[in-house]
């Protein structure tokens, strides 16, 4: 059975935040599994205005929340929200059930007067954070990062980094590959994990590139080499100064925290999709050695190469490196995600940091729902 995933639209919808879910959980085409299903409901159904103009007709109303799996409260831009009675029980009650909650800008309102908030931090746009605060004293607002996902409820800010949350979801629940092939086919950037900046400050001394983006494509094109921080300097044409400051300006990261990342992505994906040695792993994405690898791995998700790869392959009988040593370690315990009509289970709050940027593996299908990103 497919994940339902429902999007719930306002009476002035902005088309944005609706149609970038969409193009996450809808179809790709025959060659990318298809594990999502996607449908609209509104708490009136009939014709909804859009920001654009035109109207959309809705079908389906709150009755659809009894059956989705995932909820997307994707209310428009940053004006104040009102939950009515009749959504807030539908709401309750959908989590309740253990229906994933993902508010959307101004919809983060939704939550957050529900009580789902509070005592946890919530990723809001910069207009709104003085409001909020006003209004949910004890939800902890932060604008300066791009989402929140403690795995039943996730929060972000802008409604341009719809994408990167679905996405984010997508590679929890399915794997960092499919998560790629997603993002490669809609031509989004190089995934952006939930600590980066949301507003980032205007640099306002030295030269700097117009945008990052060709940047980060040279290096997700290079991640075999043994890139440093020098060398992205020298791409860029700054000194490696100038280039850490301005990096983690736009980005909200360090360079050398993102060109990790990549590295752990990649092999990620290629330890779900291929049956390539750990060592040959390592290489292709520029870790050098399996020790290597082994170690990240260890230090970023507490368990080995080889007991990942199994978690997504169960079938594949385990490969022991003659010279492999065992890394002894106490796995970590997310919130679960459950069977339909299972409430979610939210991890034990931890404090809200940039590192590690990887969630740890599930112990057993189904996959757990994100929390890593950011953790609060």
């Amino acid at each position: 059975m497919k994940h339902r995933v429902v999007a719930l639209v306002g009476p002035v919808q902005e088309l944005y935040p609706v149609t970038s879910a969409s193009a996450v959980f809808g179809y790709h085409g025959p060659d990318i599994p298809h594990h999502y299903e996607f449908a609209l409901c509104a708490e009136r159904p009939g014709p909804v205005r859009t920001t654009l103009g035109v109207d959309i007709v809705v079908e389906r109303g709150l009755e659809s929340l009894a059956e989705a799996d995932t909820l997307i409260v994707a209310l428009s831009g940053c004006s104040p929200v009102e939950v009515s009675p009749d959504l807030g029980a539908a709401v309750l009650a959908a989590h309740a059930r253990g229906t994933r909650i993902v508010a959307i800008a101004s919809g983060v309102v939704v939550p957050a007067s529900l009580g789902l908030l509070d005592g946890r931090t919530a990723a809001v746009h910069w207009e709104l954070t003085a409001e909020l605060a006003v209004r949910f004293p004890r939800v902890r607002t932060d604008s300066s990062v791009l989402y929140v996902d403690h795995g039943d409820v996730a929060t972000a800010g802008a409604t341009a980094t719809t994408v990167d949350l679905c996405l984010n979801q997508v590679r929890d629940e399915h794997g960092a590959a499919l998560a790629m092939r997603i993002g490669r086919q809609l031509s989004a950037a190089p995934h952006r994990e939930g600590c980066q900046r949301q507003y980032p400050e205007l640099p306002t001394t030295g030269p700097v590139p117009d945008s990052l983006a060709p940047l980060l494509d040279w290096i997700n094109a290079n991640l075999d080499r043994p890139l440093t921080v020098e060398d992205m300097a020298a791409r860029s044409g700054l000194s490696g100064r100038t280039f850490s400051r301005h990096f983690t300006d736009r980005l909200g990261i360090s360079p050398g925290r993102w060109l990790l990342d990549r590295r752990m992505a990649g092999a990620r994906a290629l330890l779900e999709e291929t049956d390539l040695p750990v060592e040959t792993v390592a290489q292709r994405v520029g870790l050098s050695s399996a020790v290597n690898l082994r170690r990240h791995f260890h230090n970023a998700l507490n368990t080995t190469p080889a007991a990942y790869r199994r978690s997504f392959r169960p079938d594949r009988a385990p490969h022991v490196h003659p010279e492999a040593a065992p890394v002894s370690c106490t796995p970590s315990t997310p919130g679960t995600q459950g069977t339909p009509g299972t409430p979610r289970t939210p991890p034990e709050a931890v404090p809200l940091s940039c590192s590690p940027c990887i969630p740890p593996p599930p112990a057993a299908a189904p996959r757990s729902p994100s929390w890593r990103s950011w953790r609060s």
